[in-house]
């Protein structure tokens, strides 16, 4: 006879027992060869070796999942727990290093693309990456899927996710409310992306005590992220002097990743994208990663792949049509000369 016990300290253990105790007796069912008792935040198991130690392996996992997930269906608890069967989806999804985290119910996000997973790969070994790509790509979901990652396992402290508040043709004045009410707007994709991944309740929590700070660029000046994984989204937009800024801000303990679209910039004409500069100069830097996403990343609707290959045919069509409209102009200046 064979004791252990599993401490539940770590998980809410109302999400581990089930209302009235449900999942509890799913548990005692599953091992109906063991003594299996509850004490507060304990689990006490009593029976053959061989039982326990599977017991044991099937709880822990079931923790796991908690830590990081939060919440667990009475189904997906049953299938952990099940038959001893490595080619469950879950024993499968641990098994993944496509997996990035769980999200709330048991959402998988994974890292879906070639490029996705060189992003999750390059976060790993690097502390700065640009992952620059067009519209549908995943680059700002990917980078937000590894930020929530990192602040699960406690490899950072606080997410702190900012775009430049710059104005796609439409005007800043002309919306209505406060300040914040007018740039909320330009952050709703870091929303989005949070809201896939965090329990609304612990989104809450984390925005409140500004574990997790969403703010325009423009906020980042004069502070020190340290021990944050910080996310410029849109860095496209970004002016050079705003994106070194921004790349001076990094603390030692922190890690950035800057995401951008350089098909996709909207300042002003006589501004230029720092994006293009910072890519350029910082490519070769030890511990700086530059991952380039195209059409092959696209994850959106079938019809996106297919849209951005006819802007990248059309953009072409007219840089060749302005590079013969200027050697024209040229060949008649000399002319003339």
């Amino acid at each position: 006879m064979t004791e252990a016990i599993i401490s539940l300290e770590t998980v809410n253990p109302i999400e581990f027992f089930g209302v009235n105790n449900s999942k509890f007796d799913i548990l005692k069912r599953k091992f109906p060869l063991l003594k299996i008792l509850s004490r507060g935040t304990q689990i006490k198991l009593a029976g053959q070796p061989e039982e326990v130690a599977n017991a044991q392996l099937r709880i822990s996992q079931v923790i796991k999942y908690l830590e990081r997930n939060g919440h667990l269906s009475e189904n997906y608890f049953a299938e952990i727990l099940g038959d001893e069967d490595e080619n469950s989806d879950f024993l499968k999804d641990e098994g993944s290093n496509d997996i990035i985290v769980f999200g709330p119910n048991g959402k998988v996000i994974r890292a879906k693309t070639q490029n996705q997973k060189m992003m999750a790969n390059a976060s790993e070994k690097n502390d700065v990456i640009f992952a620059v790509g067009p519209a549908g790509t995943g680059k700002t979901y990917t980078a937000v899927a590894l930020a929530v990652r990192a602040l699960k396992n406690k490899a950072v402290r606080k997410i702190i996710l900012t775009r430049p508040a710059v104005e796609a043709g439409e005007s800043l004045g002309f919306l209505p409310g406060d300040l914040k009410e007018k740039i909320d707007p330009y952050l709703r994709p870091l929303y989005d992306a949070l809201d896939d991944m965090i329990p609304s309740d612990k989104l809450n929590y984390y925005m409140a005590n500004r574990i997790i700070e969403i703010a325009p660029l423009a906020y980042m000046r004069g502070r020190t992220l340290d021990n944050a994984f910080i996310i410029l989204d849109e860095a496209q937009n970004a002016t050079d002097l705003q994106l070194k800024m921004f790349l001076t801000r990094i603390g030692a303990s922190a890690k950035a990743i800057i995401t951008g679209d350089l098909t996709q910039i909207d300042l002003p004409k006589n501004q230029k994208s720092g994006l293009i500069k910072a890519t350029k100069i910082l490519r070769n830097i030890q511990g700086i990663a530059y991952i380039q996403l195209d059409e092959a990343d696209v994850v959106r609707h079938r019809l996106v792949k297919q849209i951005i290959r006819a802007y990248d045919k059309d953009q072409e069509q007219e840089e060749q049509l302005e590079n013969e409209n200027r050697e024209a102009y040229r060949r008649l200046k000399e002319k003339k000369d």
